[in-house]
């Protein structure tokens, strides 16, 4: 393998690990067919065309070339949601369900902007915020994100804070 065919090979395995936490979008949608690790895995290799950014880019356009020239940037080397859940398929079929609702949760998270992701993160550290606060992270989640499975976590985050007194009581 020679320089550049490894290069647009690291690129487009980042491609695939990349989160994209500036573009909006809708809830992992789950695909109708089935993604089987045996014969589907690893993705880029055995089933490529399903591998697109959320800019709509395919796995074979981001080359070294592309790059090089500007045709390709960093919102056309993020992971799509969509992605994510085809990852969590191969998860599931090799029965590896946590791993596999981690994968979803990523995808939810896509959408939330990463300074608010760690905005987030801190509220959830214990003793940093009120039931009152984390409920309201809750909805904002599941309302503006449409990040159910996150919100769910966060709800019960603080009700497990509250039975726990982790709290930050005012």
């Amino acid at each position: 393998m020679n320089q550049n065919e490894m290069i647009e090979r690291i690129i487009k395995e980042v491609m695939l690990s990349m989160g994209n936490n500036e573009a909006k979008s809708e809830s992992p949608v789950k695909s109708s067919s089935t993604i089987d690790a045996r014969k589907d895995y690893p993705l880029a290799e055995k089933r490529p065309e399903l591998v697109k950014t959320p800019t709509n880019r395919k796995l074979e356009d981001i080359t070294l070339e592309s790059v090089l020239n500007g045709s390709i940037t960093a919102n056309d080397v993020r992971i799509a949601p969509e992605t994510l859940e085809l990852q969590a398929q191969i998860s599931e079929s090799v029965g590896k369900d946590a791993f596999a609702r981690n994968l979803r949760r990523a995808a939810e998270l896509i959408a939330v902007p990463d300074d608010r992701i760690l905005e987030i993160y801190n509220a959830l550290r214990p003793y940093r915020s009120t039931k009152e606060e984390l409920l309201d992270i809750a909805k904002e989640l599941e309302n503006e994100y449409d990040a159910k499975i996150n919100g769910a976590f966060v709800r019960e985050a603080a009700l497990v804070y509250d039975e726990r007194n982790r709290l930050r009581r005012d």
